[in-house]
This record gives structure tokens, sequence and C-alpha cells, in this order.
């Protein structure tokens, strides 16, 4: 008799992960423990506490267009409103305006990588494919047969 305390899972259950929590703490979106991301924003190859493998991932240019949505245009808009409320000379805007730019630019770019990972984990999203017609058999004109 064997006691089913002791038995090993077959298949391990991972709680559902939420998408932005886990961009938040750029974490595996199957365990929520493990790490995303191997560099700064260089997505690892799988995940060091699960084992997911992360070739499902290609968020491609989401993350840069989040980011230009929603941090790119405030920053650049600061600029435009240093340049006509007070005119300063270039060199200004290169020590105010350029690292307000790259910063608000730069460091939402994990997050957004991260939740879009997650979401197509979440979402099990896979590239489109063409879906073929079955073919159809060739009518027999005239065929013989009851009618």
């Amino acid at each position: 008799m064997t006691d089913t305390r002791d038995a090993i899972p077959t298949e391990t259950r991972y709680e559902p992960q939420a998408p932005l929590s886990v961009a938040a703490r750029s974490a595996c979106p199957r365990c929520g423990r493990g790490h995303l991301f191997k560099g700064f924003l260089s997505i690892a190859p799988r995940c060091d506490s699960c084992g997911l493998d992360f070739s499902f991932a290609d968020p491609a240019d989401g993350p840069a267009f989040f980011v230009m949505m929603t941090t790119a245009i405030p920053a650049v808009a600061f600029g435009l409103w240093l340049e006509l409320t007070y005119d300063p000379p270039v060199w200004l805007h290169f020590a105010l305006t350029l690292p307000v730019v790259l910063i608000a630019c730069t460091l939402p770019l994990r997050f957004f990588k991260g939740w879009l990972v997650a979401s197509q984990y979440v979402h099990r999203a896979e590239e489109g494919r063409l879906a073929r017609p079955a073919p159809v058999e060739a009518a027999k004109p005239d065929a013989p047969g009851p009618r």
C-alpha cells in the first residue's frame, strides 16, 4: 500500500499570475518566482525556477510603442515647454531635456516588455496562421446508384 503524501506529482500546478504583477517584479509568468530577464532587456532562455521555455515570447515593437505613447510624448512636451517658456540656450536643453527624454523612455521598457510577455503566456497568444480549407472531393458526375 502506498501513501499518497509520498507520491511525487507528475505535473505541478501553478497559481495563475496577473500580468501587471509579473511585469512589475520581472518574474516568470508561470510560477512568479523565476527571473524573466537575463539582462536589462534580454529575455532569458528559460525560467530558473520552474524551467518554462520563453521561446514563445516575442513582444516585437510593442514595448517601444507603449513607451512612446505613455512617456515619450510628455518628455518631449517638457522640452517644448522649456523652449517656449524660457528660451534657454542649446546647452541647457542637452543638460535638462536630453536626460529627461532618455530616462523617461528607457526605464519603462523593461516593465512593458515583461507585461507583454506575461500577457502572451496568460492568453496563450501565438503567431497567426492561415487556416486552409479542407480539401473538397470532386463531385463525380452521374455516378451509378440509387436516387
